[in-house]
C-alpha cells in the first residue's frame, strides 16, 4: 500500500461525504414538503451512506497496513550475516580462504542476547517518561493581594499626607471672630522601579534537540523571578536596589486593649487585636498572612473534648480567621504575622513583565556552542499607608 492509494481513497471519501450531504438535504426538503420520504429518496440516501462507510473502512485498512509495514521495517542483521555478506569476505573466500580475515563490525548485538540472530541491543531504547521532574514549587500569593498597576516610567511618585492637626471646634456667631486653623502636611514620596534578574548557561545542542528542556528552563527562570519578587514585596529592605517591602514599613503590633475575658492569650487573640489596631487607624484589615507552620498550629487547636476549633479535617474550605482570608506563605518567617488592608494600603506597578531571552552573543558562547538564558522583570511597589499594615511576633505578643 502506498501513500498515493491513500490519497486517492481520501479523495473518494470526500466525494462520498458530499453525496451523503446532498442526499440528506434532499431528504430534509422532501420531509418538509410531503411529510414523508419516497422509496427512491430512501434508497439513494442509503446507497450514499453505504458507499461512504465502505470507503472509510478501506482507508482504515490501508492505514493499518502502512503502519504494520513501517513497524516491520528492515530486520536487523546479525554479526554473522553482516560478515558473510560483506564483499571483503566473499573476495577472501574466492582467493581460497587462506590466512586471516579481519572485519570491524559495529555493535549490533547486545550483551543480553549475544546468541540471538538479529538481536539488537543498540536498537533497544529506554522508555523515557514524558515531562521533566521538577523540584517542588512554593505557592505564590502576595502579588494577588495587592492592587495591580502599570507604569512607563522609572519611578513612581505620589503625594502623601504626613501630618494632620485637627483644630476644628465650635465658634461664636459674633462677626469678626477668628476661626480655628488646622494644619495638614504633605510630602512627595518616590518609589523607584527595580529590576529582578538572573541567568543560566545551557548547551545549544540541548536547546535545539529537546524543546521541552527549553520550556523547562524558561519556566524555572520565571519561577525564580517570582520567588525573589515575593520576598521583595514582603521584606525588601528599601536600600540599594531592593524594594521597600510591606512588612518592612508596616506598623509594629501594640495591643490596643486588654481583653476582659479571663484566660491566657492565644495566637487567635493576637490576630484579633491586630485587626482592631488596623481598624482604629481607619484601615479595616482585608487579609492575614503568616507562615504555614503558625497557621497549622492555630488549626490544630482543640477543645477539652478533643474537637478541632478552627478546622474540619474533612473540609476543603479556604483558610479564614475572624472572617478574613489567611494567606500561608514561606516568605514569612516562622512566628511572624501581618494583618493589613492590602488593596487599600499598597499597589504594585509593573514596568516590564517577566521576560526570558536567549542569546549566543555572550562571552565565548559562540566558540563553546553555549547559549545564555536570561530572565528579568521590572517593577515598583508603592506602600501608600504603612499604618494599614500591622506586623509582629507571636511569641512577643503572647509574652507581653
Amino acid at each position: 500500500m502506498s501513500e498515493k492509494e491513500l490519497e486517492a481513497a481520501a479523495l473518494e471519501l470526500k466525494k462520498a461525504a458530499d453525496e451523503v450531504k446532498k442526499q440528506g438535504e434532499k431528504a430534509e426538503l422532501e420531509m418538509k414538503r410531503l411529510g414523508d420520504l419516497t422509496a427512491d429518496t430512501k434508497k439513494s440516501a442509503d446507497d450514499a451512506l453505504i458507499k461512504h462507510n465502505e470507503i472509510a473502512a478501506r482507508i482504515t485498512e490501508i492505514e493499518q497496513k502502512m503502519a504494520r509495514a513501517a513497524e516491520g521495517g528492515t530486520k536487523p542483521k546479525s554479526v554473522g550475516y553482516t560478515v558473510t555478506e560483506a564483499q571483503e569476505f566473499k573476495d577472501w573466500v574466492s582467493r581460497g580462504g587462506k590466512g586471516r580475515f579481519v572485519m570491524e563490525v559495529k555493535a549490533i548485538i547486545s550483551s543480553l542476547t549475544t546468541d540471538a540472530d538479529g538481536s539488537a541491543g543498540d536498537l533497544i531504547v529506554p522508555m523515557r517518561v514524558p515531562g521533566v521532574i521538577t523540584p517542588a514549587q512554593r505557592r505564590l500569593t502576595i502579588r494577588d493581594l495587592l492592587t495591580p498597576g502599570r507604569t512607563g516610567s522609572n519611578a513612581i511618585q505620589y503625594v502623601k499626607e504626613t501630618g494632620f492637626t485637627n483644630n476644628a471646634a465650635t465658634v461664636t456667631e459674633t462677626a469678626g471672630t477668628a476661626k480655628p486653623q488646622s494644619e495638614i502636611k504633605f510630602d512627595i514620596v518616590t518609589s523607584a522601579v527595580t529590576t529582578i534578574a538572573h541567568w543560566v548557561l545551557a548547551t545549544k545542542q540541548i536547546l535545539d534537540d529537546v524543546p521541552m528542556l527549553q520550556s523547562y528552563i524558561d519556566g524555572r527562570l520565571r519561577y525564580g523571578l517570582m520567588l525573589a519578587e515575593e520576598a521583595q514585596l514582603l521584606t525588601g529592605g528599601g536600600t540599594g536596589t531592593d524594594l521597600n517591602g510591606i512588612y518592612t514599613q508596616a506598623s509594629a503590633y501594640s495591643a490596643p486593649i486588654v481583653p476582659s475575658a479571663a484566660g491566657v492569650l492565644t495566637k487567635v487573640d493576637v490576630i484579633r487585636l491586630a485587626m482592631l489596631q488596623a481598624a482604629l487607624a481607619e484601615y479595616p484589615a482585608s487579609g492575614i498572612t503568616m507562615h504555614p507552620s503558625d497557621w497549622a498550629d492555630i488549626e490544630l487547636t482543640k477543645t477539652d473534648d478533643g474537637a478541632y476549633l478552627f478546622a474540619n479535617p474533612q473540609g476543603g474550605s479556604e483558610p479564614r480567621l475572624w472572617r478574613l482570608p489567611v494567606v500561608e506563605t514561606q516568605a514569612m518567617t516562622v512566628d511572624k504575622f501581618m494583618v493589613g488592608a492590602f488593596q487599600l494600603g499598597a499597589q504594585i506597578f509593573d514596568r516590564q513583565d517577566a521576560t526570558v531571552e536567549i542569546s549566543t552573543e555572550d562571552s565565548d558562547n559562540f566558540r563553546k556552542n553555549l547559549v545564555t538564558v536570561r530572565a528579568e522583570e521590572r517593577l515598583a511597589l508603592a506602600v501608600y499607608r504603612p499604618e494599614a499594615f500591622i506586623k509582629g511576633d507571636f511569641s512577643d505578643a503572647l509574652a507581653a
